[in-house]
């Protein structure tokens, strides 16, 4: 990854200050784990449980199709 982190508590991209994770982070994690979408999977959703404390007023919904629901 490059300068497309997330930057907590409130979830935006350190490159590009959108919604993390953002488009180009999206792409470059596809490609990291192109051979291993679990582990990308496993990664998000850690991540989708770091960023429900600190963002707990967003619907759960949400959260989840932002963090996990665009990797199928």
């Amino acid at each position: 990854m490059t300068n497309h982190q997330p930057v907590p508590p409130a979830w935006t991209c350190g490159g590009c200050g959108t919604d993390w994770p953002c488009g180009p982070a999206r792409r470059q994690l596809l490609a990291e784990y192109r051979d291993a979408r679990v582990a990308l999977a496993l990664y998000l959703a850690t991540q989708l449980v770091t960023a429900g404390r600190d963002l707990a007023v967003l619907p759960a919904g949400r959260l989840h199709h932002r963090f996990l629901g665009w990797t199928r």
